[in-house]
Formats: structure tokens, sequence, C-alpha cells
């Protein structure tokens, strides 16, 4: 259920990081990650990612094949608990395509998600017959891949779907060029609207982690399994202020140096902690706190870079979910494999035999194997949801399912698509508005018309009735009548 209740976390951090003419949409859009991933996720996507699981056996496979609509012997708390991690990896795709993609689209992939894309990850990363699982009878070179939450399979796979979606889609209108195509000097602002949302999101995020990470540890039956629940609990608060830390006060030396001027960016310190959040989550079981704080405070430092160099290359990100999800989740499973230590990964159950590259360098041995891993399962994370997922946002825009209209987007969406705007006081394009009106009208003309031509070649079809047969039918009425 706290996992879950990151879904209000990223609720009221997209709302508040766009602009307030298209609030309703992204709220009714993080109500259908719930709603779409759990069919997804119910149908086929725990089928997927476990069903069949054999732990016994020493085969590889790269997709479940059991249990579709869950049937057969399932543990239901079990697939609770990953359909919150599912519906997670789907509201971070949301932020970023804010305000520019059809409500078709977002129900679809959604489900695409839900239902393919993270389940093979998933089945990949920690199924007992997975080929990277490190919970497999025969684990990938002695170990397997040592994520605990999902820095790869949940954030990284959703941070590259980002991406993906942001290639294709485009970005919002005025963003990065002006009505006549020419390129601004500087990307023009887009929000937020509302900092208030922003900051209790993230609050709300930082609250959910603790039911993600520690409650990843799922099997607490013993005092050493407790114990580690309370490590990953002290290595999550750590990376998530070290975070915060770092990406603020980097932010206000650089503005500094620029403007001459201290001023603390309220947004680096919130993405700056979501990113230490999404790092820690891979080897919040198996570093020491001191690793932890350190994993964090360079998640800030990958949050600035990654941020800087995505408005570079001009890709629109509404709510800067790329940086944090895709890059942090990388850096994450990459510090993994740099700090992982021996006594951690053998109370957590994880296999000793290769340990984190720095510890290996300790011991004299240089044994990059763990970390050799962990690159694997960035690749594969990267390829696999590259591959997959950018023919089907193809095939959407193809069907013209994808991008909004040019005036619905200048209007916004709670207004042309939602029956009126979040707020009030909003200030409307009036002349955009305009437009809107009258082109609607025209449809409903269109329609109006065509409903009459289909009537009127009806009625020339109907035979025309014979005389007798006519007469007939007036003197029957007649007497009816009398």
């Amino acid at each position: 259920a706290l996992v879950f209740f990151m879904q209000l976390g990223f609720a009221m951090l997209c709302a508040g990081s766009i602009r307030e003419k298209n609030v309703k949409n992204v709220l009714l859009w993080n109500l259908l990650d719930s709603a779409g991933g759990a069919f997804g996720f119910w149908s086929v996507g725990y089928a997927f990612a476990y069903g069949g699981d054999d732990p016994t056996s020493s085969q590889k496979t790269f997709i479940g094949n059991a249990g579709f609509f869950l049937t057969g012997d399932t543990d239901m708390e079990f697939w609770f608990f990953q359909f919150a991690f599912a519906c997670a990896l789907s509201s971070i795709v949301a932020g970023t395509i804010a305000e520019r993609c059809q409500m078709m689209a977002y129900l679809c992939y959604s489900i695409f998600l839900c239902g393919f894309v993270y389940p093979v990850c998933a089945h990949a990363f920690w199924s007992s017959n997975g080929f990277l699982s490190a919970f497999a009878k025969e684990p990938l070179w002695g170990t397997g891949v040592i994520d605990l939450a999902g820095s790869g399979p949940v954030h990284m796979c959703g941070g590259v779907a980002a991406l993906v979606m942001a290639l294709v889609l485009g970005p919002r209108r005025g963003r990065f060029h002006d009505d006549d195509g020419n390129v601004l000097e500087e990307p023009k602002p887009m929000g937020p609207h509302s900092v208030a949302l922003q900051f209790l999101g993230t609050f709300a995020l930082w609250f959910g982690w603790y039911g993600f990470n520690p409650g990843s540890t799922l099997l607490i039956h013993s005092a050493q399994l407790g114990d580690v629940a309370s490590l990953v609990a002290v290595n999550t608060t750590l990376g998530a202020a070290a975070g915060a830390l770092s990406g603020m006060f980097t932010s206000t030396i650089l503005d500094e140096r620029k403007t001459g001027v201290y001023t603390f960016d309220t947004t680096a310190a919130m993405n700056g902690c979501l990113t230490g959040l999404v790092a820690i989550t891979a080897g919040c079981a198996t570093v020491e706190p001191w690793a932890g704080f350190v994993i964090g405070l360079v998640a800030g430092w990958v949050y600035l870079g990654a941020s800087a160099l995505i408005l570079r290359l001009k890709i629109d990100d509404a709510v800067d979910a790329i940086p944090v999800h895709m890059f942090g989740g990388a850096w994450g499973v990459l510090a993994t494999g740099l700090f992982s230590n021996p006594n951690r990964m053998r109370l957590a159950g994880y296999a000793t035999g290769n340990l984190g590259w720095f510890y290996e360098w300790g011991r004299g041995s240089g044994n990059f194997t763990l970390m050799g891993i962990q690159i694997c399962s960035i690749l594969f994370v990267f390829g696999w949801t590259v591959c997959i997922f950018t023919p089907f946002c193809y095939v959407l825009k193809f069907l013209n399912w994808l991008r909004i209209d040019p005036i619905e987007e200048e209007v916004g969406m709670d207004i042309s698509r939602h029956k009126g705007s979040a707020y009030q006081s909003e200030d409307t394009n009036e002349k955009a508005m305009s437009e809107l009106n009258a082109s609607r009208r025209k449809l409903q003309m269109d329609l109006s018309y065509s409903g009459r031509s289909r009537a009127s070649k009806d009625a020339d079809k109907k035979p025309t009735p014979a005389a007798g047969g006519s007469m007939g039918g007036s003197e029957h009425a007649a007497e009816e009548a009398a």
C-alpha cells in the first residue's frame, strides 16, 4: 500500500510541474495509470514476469508463460506488490509527455508498459529463471545482478520509455522554437504553476519509498532479514538527503559563478532528492550507510548534468523524469557494482563470490565480474525498452493517436477535453478559444449535413406504394378515425 501511495506523489508532482491549463488532464492520466496498469498486469503482465517459475530448474527463460488472468496458484500478496511497481513505472512516462499527448495514446502505452515491457525486465532481474537473476539456481557468472528494488527494471525502464516517447512525440509548441520555426536562444519556460504541489508530491514519493525499498525484502521472517530491512530504510533516507543537498547547493554554486548572486533552486533540491532515491534503490541492502550517502551525493550531480544535457539536445521533458529515472537508475545499478559489501551481500542473501569493485581492489584482486554483470543489465534494459517501445510509439503516431491538435494544445487540455479548467481564475487564450469553437461548430455542421444526406438517400430508396394499396390504407385510416 505504501508503494501504491506513490501514485499520489506522482500525481501531485506532475500536476504542479506543468501549466495550469492541463492540470485536470495530468491528474486523470495518473488515475488511468492505476486503472490501465491493473488491467495489463492482471491479464498478462504478471504471467510474463513470474508465470511458470521453477526454482529447482537451472533453465533460463526470457519470459514467463503461465498464470494469465491470475489463474492457477498465485501469490496474491506478491501480485499486489508487483502491480504497484508496474504503476510507478508507467507514471514516470506521464510526466515527460504531459501537455501534448492524446488520451488514447496514454491509455494504450500504460497497458503496454505494465502488460509487456516491464514484465520482461522484471523476469530477467527477479525471476528464479531469469537470465540476469541473482535468485536463479545458477546465477549469471556466479552472482547475478544485484538490484533489490528496481533502479534498473523499474526506474531506468520507465526513464528509457519516457525518452523514446519524448523523441517520437516532439516538444511542446514554443518550447524550443518560435511560431515561424526559428530556434529560440533559450528554451521557453513552461511551468511549474504550483511549487506547493511539487513539494507535496516529492514528500509523498519519499514517504512511499519506505515501502518501495524496505518492502522489497519481502519475506522478513527472522531477525537477520529484519536488520536488512532496517539498513535499507537507513540507506534510503541517506540517499534522498544527500541527493537533495548536492543538487541544490551545487546548483547554487554554479549560479553564483554565473551571476554573482546566491540563489537556491527548489527544482534542483526536489529532483536531486528523487534522483538520490532512484539511485539507492538498487544497492540499498548491500552497501554501507556511508556508501549510501555517497551514492546520493553523486546522484544530485548526475541529475544536474543530465538535465542540462537533454535541454541542450532539445528534448522536452515536462518534469525532468528522464534525468531522474533513466540516468539516476543507471547510476544506481553501476554504484551497486562499486560499493557492494561482502558482509551486507551475505546477510541479504546474495552470493559473495564477486564483490563490489572497490572491495575487490581492497582485497587485491581487481575482479570486475560483478561490475560487468551490472553493466550488462543496464545494456539489456536500455536495448529491450528502445527496441520494443519505439515501434509501438510509431504505430500510435501512424494511427494519429499520439499528439493532440495544435489548437487544443494552445487552449489547454482541460478546456478542450475535460469540460473546463481546473482553476476558475485561469486566463485563457481568447483567439485560440475562438478557433477551437469554430472548428467544433464546423464539425457539428458536417455531421448534421452528413446525417441529412443519409436520411435523404434512404427516403429515395423506399418503394412507392401502389395506388390501390394507398387508397385501401386511406379508407382503413378513415374507418379507424370514425
